[in-house]
């Protein structure tokens, strides 16, 4: 067997120069030091989330109009009865590489890290994926790719007014009452992380809604971990269930004490 097989390198392929091999405690000891800049960039990723709660509101005074499975839909509708709204706009239609069969490499690759839904919903939020392509075809790229997540037609200027015209990214909408509000708007590299409840939630107005959040003064908050539920277990009451915030108050408390000993 060659050195390039035995190191997994292709013929050809050069040397990679990896880091020493040391002994646990060595190793230990180099985890706790990079566990302190991983920690700060935590409170700076949480510290720039209380930011963009505190970001200003852009009325949406134009009316849209999309495409869905049961027919037309206003961005009013695209909340579904929600607080917030996440529009990403993906690119599946013709000119875009991959159409007919695909959407936009890019585009698929977001759509594949998607978590469930029903999380975002249990706080208030709805994810929809729109594009220029008939409800037909969409149907048939879920089907097909195993999608679940709400996805529309554009029919008119609404990728253009809001910056997602020529290439993809995240606009977040609040509503009060039939006012609509643009708050926030994520693209190129931001786009990278999205997918996650958590990184969904953390560019809302309202955040994760739990109570170590700093946000202002009003805003919706419950206790940590206790909304937290099977996705197929959602109820429309969002009380708390009273085992699950023994185990999640249990589990808490071991992870401080823990920690306490360090």
């Amino acid at each position: 067997m060659t050195s390039s097989a035995k190191s997994g390198r292709k013929s050809g392929q050069p040397a990679m120069h990896t880091p020493p091999v040391v002994s646990p405690q060595a190793w230990e000891a180099a985890r706790e030091q990079l566990l302190v800049k991983e920690k700060a960039q935590t409170r700076a990723r949480d510290a720039l989330a209380a930011e963009r709660r505190r970001m200003p509101w852009m009325a949406v005074e134009k009316t849209y109009a999309f495409e869905g499975p049961d027919g037309k839909a206003s961005l009013l509708d695209l909340f579904d009865g929600r607080r917030q709204l996440i529009v990403y706009r993906a690119f599946f239609e013709p000119g875009v590489f991959g159409w007919p069969d695909h959407a936009c490499r890019g585009c698929s690759m977001v759509a594949d890290q998607v978590a469930h839904v029903a999380h975002l919903n249990a706080r208030d939020t709805t994810l929809v994926f729109v594009s220029r392509a008939p409800q037909a075809d969409i149907a048939r790229l879920k089907a097909r790719m195993g999608w679940e997540m709400p996805w529309f037609t554009l029919t008119d200027s609404f990728d253009a007014d809001f910056g997602v015209d020529e290439w993809h990214g995240h606009n977040v909408f609040i509503r009060d009452g039939d006012r609509v509000f643009r708050t926030y708007f994520i693209n190129n590299r931001g786009d990278e992380q999205m997918g996650g409840t958590w990184n969904y939630l953390d560019i809302t107005p309202l955040g994760r809604q739990e109570v170590w959040e700093d946000s202002p003064e009003g805003y919706p908050q419950t206790p940590t971990y206790k909304w937290w539920n099977w996705h197929d277990s959602y109820a429309a009451d969002p009380a708390a269930d009273k085992k699950w915030a023994e185990v999640s108050d249990a589990g808490e408390a071991a992870f401080r004490e823990a920690n306490t000993k360090q």
